[in-house]
């Protein structure tokens, strides 16, 4: 014997609640496609977005910008703008102790190098410090070490 589970009674509580459950997962068909589909509801769909103002330390001696934001240097490679961990060719406690200025835009470094580089050319340093110069050192350093300088 065939026991019959649903009887037409059953059928229709069947329908609602399938109707029922469909409301409450927020499903619902996309009638602008050709072919039906499922979109979730806005009131679901749990995004954040995040907005990151990129800020800039650029060095001039080596044409290299670092965002304090990101903690990642950018500088081209060729023709191309590139984001990296560490700076190109040089090493960061060296590029640290060289002379930067920070920039005032908060989009990439690409759009404004030309500018950046007509004002703070390779050799720029900060008003009031004389430019870096090996020479003056080595002369300093003689002048400490002086044959008739007695010193108890």
């Amino acid at each position: 014997m065939i026991k019959r589970f649903f009887r037409p009674a059953d059928k229709t509580g069947l329908i609602i609640g399938a109707a029922l459950l469909t409301a409450l997962t927020g499903c619902s068909v996309d009638g602008s496609n050709q072919r039906s589909g499922y979109r979730e509801s806005p009131a679901v769909r749990g995004e954040a977005t995040v907005v990151i103002q990129d800020d800039y330390d650029y060095y001039p001696a080596y044409e290299t910008y670092y965002s304090r934001n990101r903690h990642e240097y950018v500088y081209r490679e060729g023709n191309s703008w590139v984001r990296r961990p560490q700076p190109r060719g040089v090493a960061v406690n060296v590029l640290l102790a060289a002379p930067a200025v920070r920039v005032n835009f908060r989009d990439s470094p690409a759009q404004h190098h030309a500018d950046v580089v007509r004002s703070y050319p390779k050799n720029w340093t900060p008003p009031g410090k004389k430019p870096d110069n090996k020479g003056d050192r080595k002369a300093d350093m003689k002048d400490d070490k002086k044959p008739d300088d007695k010193r108890n």
